[in-house]
This record gives structure tokens, sequence and C-alpha cells, in this order.
């Protein structure tokens, strides 16, 4: 698990937020088994964490291509995936969402369409056609914007030993409605709204 990097006159508390990330990450993502393939990489110690300063989406793009690149050269024995944590930036989940767009773009600028993708989060994280407040949502919530950059050959890997991947989201929607609200705040997990 690496360090935040993070300038020291920070006006955020950058190892607080990794800590809430990584809480969220062990005890809904893990704990609920909402990816049945992040408890190895955790455990593994394989997950880069990085909470970004960047404050306008321009400069959030910068430092994506950065951490892109960077997934790219680093040994997937050491870092499989990386957590682009943007506290400052892309709040308002329609700003986030659009942005998506621009990240995809990177991707493939840097010709690594195949080799990385990129998975989102957010604290209002919402599905089409679906409720705000529908817990179905919290599946993709977290507690602050977050980008989530993949190994494609890691994806692969992990979905070889699963027969039904494509079950895991309807599994996810059954885990969350037995849970609901109450059960997500219990686990002392935050609920924004």
């Amino acid at each position: 698990m690496s360090e935040p990097q993070i300038p020291p006159t920070s006006p955020i508390d950058a190892a607080q937020i990794q800590a809430e990330t990584q809480f969220w990450l062990e005890k809904a993502v893990i704990g609920l088994n909402l990816c049945p393939f992040a408890k190895s990489v955790h455990v593994n110690q394989r997950m880069r964490y990085v909470v970004s300063m960047a404050d306008t989406p321009e400069a959030l793009l910068k430092e994506l291509a950065h951490e892109l690149m960077a997934l790219m050269r680093a040994d997937p024995d050491e870092i499989e995936t990386t957590l682009l944590i943007h506290p400052l930036v892309l709040d308002d989940f329609l700003d986030f969402n659009d942005f998506l767009g621009a990240a995809d773009a990177l991707v493939e600028e840097l010709k690594l369409e195949g080799d990385l993708q990129i998975a989102s989060f957010h604290p209002d994280y919402q599905f089409a056609g679906t409720a705000l407040d529908d817990i179905s949502n919290f599946s993709n919530r977290s507690p602050y914007p977050t980008l989530h950059l993949l190994r494609e050959t890691s994806i692969e890997r992990a979905t070889e030993t699963m027969a039904d991947t494509d079950s895991i989201f309807e599994t996810n929607i059954e885990t969350l409605e037995k849970l609901g609200l109450e059960g997500w705040s219990a686990l002392g997990l935050k609920t924004r709204r």
C-alpha cells in the first residue's frame, strides 16, 4: 500500500481520505463481496492509492495520464491496480459522469486500449433509470469521487476463475436489497444524502 501522493501544505487530509476509502473497500467492496476479485489484490497489497490535489477537470486529466502510464510501467506483482481518489474536483455526479468520456478518450489517446480500463465510483453514483436513493446505486458509491485504473489482463485472469461474471451485478443488487440503507449505515459506511 503506497503513501498518498500529496504535498505537505495540502488543504485536505490525504491520509484520512485514503483511510476512509480503504475502510469502504474493506467493508463494502470486499466485506459485501461486491467485487469478488478485490480481496486478493487488497490482501496482497498490490493496490496503489493516490489522493489527488487536482481541483479542475483539466488537472485531473493530466494526473490521470500520469497514473495510467505509471500503472502500465509498474510490475503487476507489485502494483496491479490504482485508485485515483480526487476529493477536490467532480463532486457533482453529472460532471463526473461527463468526465468519464474524456477519461476513456485518454486511454485511447495513450494507446492503452486493451491494456488498461477505468471503472468509476462516486458518493452520488446513480445508475440510469434508478431513483437517487435506490440501494442498487450503492454498489458504486464510494466516500470520494474515485477512478479505478485496472489492467485488462487482471480482469481476464479473474473472470476465467468465475463461471458467470454476468451474475455479479444481480448478486450485488440482491445483497444490497437485503442489507438496505440501515444495514449500509450500520456497517459504518457513509451515505451522503
